[in-house]
């Protein structure tokens, strides 16, 4: 048989399109593999992650960089971290993997009415947790985890595609986000029960001129209240501890160093600790239920969002402002609750 070089010129650009559809094809198992590696922070954890080599990982990254040309990771001693550009990249693959998973949940019918699995992220665990216990009643099967942050971090946790809905005290101006605002909540001292102001029925701010607080770090919600408060009225107190969780400053007051504040609604039940409202304080802490507004229509998520609406506290003076479709209302009743302290 005979061969022409015109055949064989064909054959070497068929076999050159075959190679190049194989190396220059950015496959999804290089971006799963991009992605498990960012949110790990290393090829060793991540390999565990996928239940693949660590050699076969880096292999899949490393093709995915060759065909983007670009470098999506900072390689460095233990563990890596993105880049400028990987961190672009993580952003779509979070909207990506989201998405196949909501996929994966309808198909197998775990988006339905019955059950489903949403990550909460909350600036408390009050507020969340009676909307999550409505919710159960419809959805019997319905699992969830509850990540608690400062309000700040909540909405990031949203932004970032870590978090399915949030209760957040912090205002949710960004247009990527939709939610509704459904209470409104005063502040107070939480104090010991043995502290002079405890069995007081409320306090004035000039009252607090001068007396130790613990406070929450920036980014707290009832911090930044506070003092706007303590601004309008003129007020000085010493900050002697700052502590990151509300755990750690309820620890610190019943111990004996210093004062708090708190939200009426989320201050609890503790026998140390003692709840006295602060009778002129006209700043309150507004909270929203919050989602990605791309992501709202989703049962699950709108489910969450309708409960969030439709929670009152057990005290019937309590007025809140009425959800509205696609806003966040401006106008609110301002009257809230006074917790009995225990």
């Amino acid at each position: 048989m005979t061969v022409s070089f015109a055949d064989n010129d064909v054959r070497r650009r068929q076999v050159a399109a075959i190679t190049s559809s194989r190396t220059d094809h950015m496959s999804i198992t290089q971006l799963r593999a991009f992605h498990i590696v960012a949110k790990s922070g290393g090829f060793s954890q991540a390999a565990r992650d996928m239940a693949i080599s660590q050699s076969t990982l880096s292999s899949h990254v490393r093709e995915l960089e060759a065909h983007c040309g670009l470098n999506l990771f900072e390689r460095k001693p233990r563990g890596v971290s993105l880049s400028a550009d990987g961190e672009r990249l993580f952003e779509i693959t979070s909207r990506l993997f989201t998405a196949e998973k909501e996929a994966n949940a309808f198909l197998r019918g775990e988006a339905g009415s019955n059950g489903g699995h949403l990550r909460v992220a909350a600036d408390g665990p009050i507020l969340a947790l009676p909307i999550l216990s409505r919710l159960k009643v419809d959805r019997p099967k319905l699992t969830f985890s509850l990540a608690v942050d400062n309000s700040a971090r909540v909405i990031d946790q949203i932004l970032d595609y870590r978090a399915d809905v949030a209760i957040t005290a912090q205002t949710p101006d960004d247009p990527r986000l939709y939610g509704v605002h459904f209470l409104s909540m005063r502040i107070g001292l939480c104090v010991p029960v043995g502290h002079p102001l405890a069995e007081r029925d409320g306090v004035k701010m000039r009252e607090l001129e001068g007396m130790s607080f613990i406070m929450r770090e920036r980014g707290s919600r009832t911090r930044e209240i506070f003092e706007r408060n303590l601004a309008e009225h003129g007020t000085t107190v010493q900050q002697i501890v700052e502590i990151s969780s509300r755990e750690g400053v309820r620890e610190a007051i019943a111990n004996g160093v210093g004062c708090g504040v708190v939200a009426d609604l989320e201050f609890g039940h503790d026998a140390r600790l003692a709840f006295v409202p602060i009778d002129d304080a006209r700043e309150l802490i507004d909270e929203y239920a919050i989602c990605l507004a791309e992501r709202r229509h989703l049962p699950l998520i709108r489910g969450f969002i309708d409960e969030a609406g439709r929670l009152r506290p057990d005290d019937s003076e309590a007025v809140f402002a009425t959800p509205l479709p696609g806003a966040f209302p401006d106008t609110r009743d301002r009257k809230t609750t006074r917790p009995t302290t225990q």
